[in-house]
C-alpha cells in the first residue's frame, strides 16, 4: 500500500534528507501535490515526482487524492496547515517549527488530539546512528547518565553579505526545541526544573546571540540531586567567517555517565571512554536518518492504533523552551 501525499513548503532540509527519503521510499510513497511559496521549486519538485504544483495549503488539505500531508517548511503558513489538515480527516507529519505561545500549543494539540489523526512530530536527532547506538551503551556498558552538554554553533548572515549567500539569524527556538527533546530522549525521564538566559545582540536589539538552558531531572532530593543537561545555542559568528565557524567545533552532544563519557558528532559518529580506554565505533553504514524518520510515520499512519505520542514530545518540547524564556525574564529557576 503506497501512502499518498501532499507536500507543504520545502525547507532547508529538502535536498539533504526528504527528498533523498523519499525517492527511496517510492514503495511506500507517492507525492500527489506540492505547495512551496517559492514557484519555481514547487514546479521543479513537482516534475519530479510526477505530482501537481499547487497554489496553496488548503488546496493540497482538500485534495481527496491526499492521505497524508507532509509539512516540511512552515514559512509564512505557521499552524495553519495543521489546522487544516486536522478539518480535512489527513495524517500530518509536521518538520517545522512552530512559533507558539502557549496558549496557542495548547489549542493545537486539542485540535491535533480531537481530530484522531496520526501525528508525528520530526526529530531526526533521536534517529541519528550516533544516537541510537548511544542509548545501547548507556543500558549495558556506560550506565546512567548525570550530565549532559549540547552545545550548537549557528553561522548566520552577514548583514554586509548579498541576500541568498548566507544563513539569516536564528531568531526563533526550532534549535533549542531540537535539543531539549534530545537530551529529554537521551535520559529517558522528564526534566522538573529549568534555568534559562539570553545574551541580546549588540547588533538587532529584537534578537539574541546566544541562548542557554539548564535542565535538572533531579526528583524528591530537590535540585542538583539527579541529572543535569546543560544546552546553548549561539548565533554570534557570520557565515562569511567561515575558518572561525569551522574552528575547534564542539562535540554536539557530551554525555557523563556512571562509568564513562561519550562525545556525539551526528549523524553518525561516537567515541566513548570508560576504564578500558577509547572506543570509536563507524555508523556509516545504518540506514539515512531520513528514510527512518518516513519510514516511522508509514507504520503510525497505515497501523490500526493510531500514534500521537510525537505531538506530546513536540507540545512538550515547546513548553520547556518557552519557560526558559520566562524564566531569564524572571530571573528565576522555573518549575516544570
Amino acid at each position: 500500500m503506497k501512502l499518498r501525499v501532499g507536500l507543504i513548503g520545502l525547507g532547508e532540509a529538502w535536498e539533504t534528507r526528504h527528498r533523498p527519503a523519499l525517492r527511496a521510499l517510492q514503495d511506500r510513497y507517492e507525492v500527489r501535490a506540492i505547495c512551496e511559496q517559492v514557484a519555481h521549486r514547487a514546479e521543479q519538485a513537482a516534475r519530479e515526482f510526477n505530482a501537481t504544483s499547487v497554489d496553496g495549503f488548503r488546496a493540497v488539505t482538500c485534495r481527496e487524492d491526499v492521505d497524508a500531508i507532509l509539512i516540511l517548511n512552515e514559512q509564512w503558513f505557521g499552524a495553519l496547515p495543521i489546522l487544516a489538515a486536522c478539518d480535512a480527516g489527513k495524517a500530518i507529519y509536521c518538520a517545522s517549527s512552530l512559533q507558539l505561545g502557549p496558549e496557542d500549543a495548547k489549542h493545537l494539540r486539542s485540535r491535533v488530539e480531537e481530530s484522531g489523526v496520526a501525528f508525528m512530530a520530526e526529530f531526526p536527532r533521536r534517529q541519528a546512528p550516533a544516537t541510537l547506538r548511544l542509548k545501547e551503551l548507556i543500558a549495558t556498558r556506560l550506565g546512567e547518565p548525570r550530565l549532559l552538554f549540547c552545545h550548537r554553533r549557528v553561522p548566520v548572515r552577514d548583514p554586509a553579505a548579498p541576500r541568498g549567500k548566507s544563513v539569516s539569524r536564528g531568531n526563533d527556538h526550532r534549535d533549542l526545541i531540537e535539543l531539549v527533546d534530545w537530551c529529554r530522549y537521551v535520559v529517558g525521564k522528564e526534566p522538573t526544573s529549568v534555568l534559562g538566559i539570553l545574551h541580546e545582540s549588540a547588533t538587532e536589539a529584537s534578537d539574541s546571540d546566544y541562548k542557554m538552558m539548564s535542565l535538572d531531572f533531579s526528583g524528591e532530593n530537590g535540585p542538583g540531586s539527579g541529572v543535569v543537561a546543560q544546552i546553548s545555542s549561539g548565533y554570534y559568528m557570520p557565515s562569511c567567517w567561515e575558518e572561525a565557524v569551522s574552528y575547534r567545533p564542539p562535540a554536539a552532544l557530551q554525555v557523563a555517565c556512571a562509568n564513562g563519557v561519550a562525545f556525539i558528532d551526528l549523524p553518525s559518529t561516537l567515541v566513548w571512554f570508560d576504564r578500558a580506554g577509547r572506543h570509536q565505533e563507524s555508523l556509516e553504514s545504518e540506514r539515512p536518518v531520513g528514510e527512518q524518520l518516513l519510514s516511522q510515520f508509514y507504520r503510525s499512519v497505515t497501523s490500526l492504533l493510531r500514534n500521537s505520542s510525537g505531538l506530546e514530545d513536540a507540545y512538550r518540547a515547546v513548553s520547556i523552551v518557552q519557560a526558559a524564556v520566562a524564566s531569564h525574564r524572571d530571573g528565576c529557576r522555573i518549575t516544570l
